[in-house]
Formats: C-alpha cells, sequence, structure tokens
C-alpha cells in the first residue's frame, strides 16, 4: 500500500515559509501542521511570528497556540501530536503540509526519530546549570563533544538547551543522542515526505530579519514580555526563544534599547545560518528559491508531488 504523501516546508526564519505554506494549502485543499518551537505557546504572538487569522485565509493550522509558557514541551510531545494533527488531516481527505523552522520538530517525523522513554531528571539538570554557573557554557560544549561528537556537529557552543539535552539524554538511557537516532530510524516511517526548503541571497535574507525585528519592536513586543512576566511565574523554555530572552534582558536592566534591538538581529541572523547548515544535511531535500515568485515555488512542489 502506498504511503500517503506529507508536505514539507522548512528554512530559515523570515524566509516566508508561512506564506508559501498557506498558498500551497489554497492550492492542493490542504491543511497546515506547525513545525515552530516557539509558536506553541500561548501569549507568545509577536516575538514569535505567529500568522493572525488574516493571513491564515481560512486554511486551517495545528499546533500553534496551544502551550502554556509555563509547561515544557519535548519533542516526543511534538512528535505525537503532529502525527495526531497529520492522520485528522487525511481523516478529511485533505493534504498534510508541515510548515516550520525547527529542525529537531521536522527530522523527529521524516526520520521516526523516538525520544519517548527518556524523562527529565530535574536533579541532573540543576547539577548541569551549577556547572555553567561556575565554568561557563562552553565547559558543557566541550563536555557534550566528548560523549556525542556527531550530534555536537548540528548544536551552536550557544546553544544551552540541546548541549543539556545531548548529557542528559546519555545520563538517561547510557546511549548517544545519534546512537538512539539510529536505532529509531530503523523502524521506518508512515508517510512518503516530500520535503523542501527555501533558501536566498543571504544579504537579503539578513535584510529580511532586520526588517522583520525592527517591526516586531514596532508592533509591541517589549510590551508582550513584559505581560508574559506578569502573567506566568515560570518558564521553562519559553523565556528562552529567540527575541524573549533579549527583551527580558532589557527589562532586567543588562542592556539599553539599542542594545536589545541589534542583539536581537544578530542572534536571530546567526540562528537563519544554522537552520540553514541543518536543513543541508538532508540529501531528499528540494531547494527552492524564496525570491521567486511564490507561484513558480508551488510549480516546483506540484511538479514533484504528482
Amino acid at each position: 500500500m502506498d504511503k500517503p504523501n506529507v508536505i514539507v516546508i522548512c528554512g530559515p526564519t523570515a524566509s516566508g515559509k508561512t506564506k508559501l505554506g498557506i498558498e500551497l494549502a489554497k492550492k492542493i485543499n490542504g491543511e497546515i501542521v506547525s513545525c515552530d518551537s516557539m509558536q506553541i505557546y500561548k501569549d507568545m504572538t509577536i516575538g514569535t511570528a505567529k500568522p493572525s487569522p488574516e493571513e491564515m485565509q481560512g486554511i486551517k493550522h495545528y499546533l500553534i497556540d496551544f502551550v502554556s509558557p509555563e509547561k515544557r514541551y519535548s519533542v516526543a510531545d511534538f512528535k505525537k501530536d503532529a502525527i495526531l494533527a497529520i492522520e485528522e488531516i487525511l481523516s478529511k481527505n485533505k493534504k498534510p503540509i508541515l510548515v516550520g523552522g525547527t529542525g529537531l520538530y521536522i527530522d523527529s517525523l521524516i526520520y521516526g526519530i523516538e525520544y519517548n522513554e527518556i524523562k527529565v531528571d530535574e536533579k541532573y539538570r540543576k547539577e548541569l546549570e551549577q556547572i555553567i554557573e561556575k565554568q561557563g557554557l562552553e565547559f558543557l560544549y566541550n563536555k557534550a563533544k566528548e560523549i556525542d561528537e556527531e550530534a555536537m556537529k548540528k548544536i551552536s557552543i550557544n546553544d544551552k538547551k540541546r548541549i543539556m539535552r545531548v548529557l542528559e539524554i546519555y545520563k538517561s538511557t547510557g546511549k548517544t543522542k545519534t546512537e538512539l537516532e539510529r536505532e529509531s530510524r530503523k523502524n521506518g516511517v508512515k508517510y512518503n515526505f516530500k520535503i523542501y526548503a527555501i533558501n536566498m541571497d543571504r544579504e537579503i535574507l539578513y535584510d529580511r530579519i532586520n526588517k522583520r525585528v525592527d517591526f516586531m519592536i514596532e508592533d509591541g513586543l517589549v510590551q508582550e514580555v513584559k505581560d508574559l512576566l506578569q502573567k506566568y511565574s515560570e518558564f521553562p523554555t519559553a523565556m528562552q526563544g529567540l527575541g524573549y530572552k533579549e527583551v527580558a534582558e532589557y527589562l532586567d536592566g543588562k542592556n539599553s534599547f539599542e542594545e536589545m534591538c541589534d542583539n536581537i538581529k544578530m542572534q536571530t541572523r546567526r540562528y537563519a545560518k544554522r537552520q540553514l547548515t541543518w536543513f543541508r544535511k538532508n540529501k531528499e531535500t528540494i531547494w527552492l528559491d524564496g525570491t521567486e515568485e511564490i507561484q513558480n515555488n508551488i510549480n516546483i512542489i506540484l511538479e514533484g508531488i504528482n
């Protein structure tokens, strides 16, 4: 029996994934499953660039705006919820379209990676936090590299969350993240994923990122963070998101308004570069030019799925 097609539209932040996904969904009777680790959170709209109801144009979106910022939400949680969403879309004889830039989320689906048995060890996590405070994040990065050099090739030296996760996985299972991924891939996947990634000239992309950050600031990002800090008492992951962390530091008096804006732009550009590196590792990915007309890219996708 043929596997059902699932279209994946990925790429760096500010590359036009959302708009392309919506226009494609309108053409092929599709619905969208978000693969964005920040758009899952409630009350975090401006800094995550969530599509508005007007932008969605009546296209149903799944896995957006449904998790409290106080909650932990793992890759395993995402995979379970995403599969439920895909099955719901297919049951309606519609086409599932995955749209987003979180590589771990997308990989968990297209490679069938399982992390379900790995629980958060709060005691060990606190130990890692103490190591960072005393010896710095680079020390922890090098420790993780000694354990799983292959995994660390794809993780930035500044990516605290993923550095800690590599160590937590090894502590919990006795196996490296890379070993677990290889084992889980043997199980296969039940969908035929058609993967498309958006790219464009680096200067154009960076200019779009800078303008997007300016718009977010003008649209009220600082007030959004103030409201979050007043409403919620804990942020296990949410406040580490791009833009939110920098604004929180500004509100805490750690930098000026201008420094905050520059930091958000710089960190977002760096993140976009890491995203592109991540998506390039999949040899089956078909690359789209983000500066082309949307219809041209839709035609390329339609040719690939027909």
